[in-house]
């Protein structure tokens, strides 16, 4: 098993409605909002964990794969049609490796994706500093009672505004013997992320994306990823 390339995909990552990722403060302010987002401690700045990309791209993958349960697939399930790729691509808890044989150690390999934290791009930021636009919307919400028809329980979301632009990167670690089913996979979740939606409250629209001008090791890659199937028969 040899490493042969890290491939660098890059990409815009273009939020289509407002977006949030909860910042876990669990301290209340008041006056202040209920549900921020999460910033940047140095800038203040709104960004997409990584974390929360990985996470949602394997999810969807899973649930594509027909697998999907409560917890991440394990190396117990490679064996199902779709879903060794997945744990190719993302790992399996380190307890879990441990516990491998060499030969399946091997099948398996190293994780290959490795996430990067998304920051706001420095030229949309630019742009709307000048025009004296802000980056975080408060949206206000509330229940409605189902008999009265009144609203009750008002609160406040804050939203990152729909048009902004993140940078997208992630790295990919090509091995001998890798077949272009990682990659197809890779991009088959990227895709079924811009079906879905990213962060919380996508039932009620929020977290809509799509990636542009996707490059890998900076070769444009925007037609491929447009012809993407992502739910194309998995061999």
């Amino acid at each position: 098993m040899q490493l042969r390339n890290i491939l660098i995909i890059k990409a815009n990552l273009r939020l289509l409605t407002g977006l949030h990722i909860g910042a876990g403060d669990g301290e209340m302010h008041i006056g202040g909002v209920d549900n921020p987002v999460v910033r940047h401690p140095m800038t203040g700045q709104p960004y997409i964990p990584g974390s929360s990309l990985k996470g949602k791209i394997r999810s969807l993958l899973e649930w594509r794969s027909g697998a999907v349960r409560e917890e991440p697939l394990s190396w117990d399930d490679h064996s199902v049609p779709g879903v060794l790729p997945i744990l190719q691509l993302f790992g399996i808890g380190g307890g879990e490796s441990a516990d491998l044989s060499e030969e399946d150690a091997r099948k398996l390999g190293p994780t290959r994706l490795a996430f990067w934290d998304c920051p706001l791009q420095e030229a949309w930021v630019a742009e709307k500093k000048e025009d004296n636009l802000p980056f975080i919307e408060v949206k206000s919400e509330n229940k409605i009672d189902r008999i009265s028809g009144t609203a009750q329980h008002p609160r406040q979301t804050e939203r990152v505004t729909a048009g902004a632009i993140f940078d997208f990167r992630l790295s990919f670690k090509h091995l001998d013997g890798d077949g272009e089913s990682l990659l197809n996979t890779l991009l088959a979740g990227l895709k079924l992320l811009e079906l879905d939606s990213l962060g919380g409250s996508g039932s009620r629209g929020y977290g809509k994306l799509c990636f542009e001008q996707l490059t890998i090791d900076d070769k444009d890659a925007s037609e491929e990823f447009k012809n993407i199937q992502p739910f194309a028969r998995q061999e």
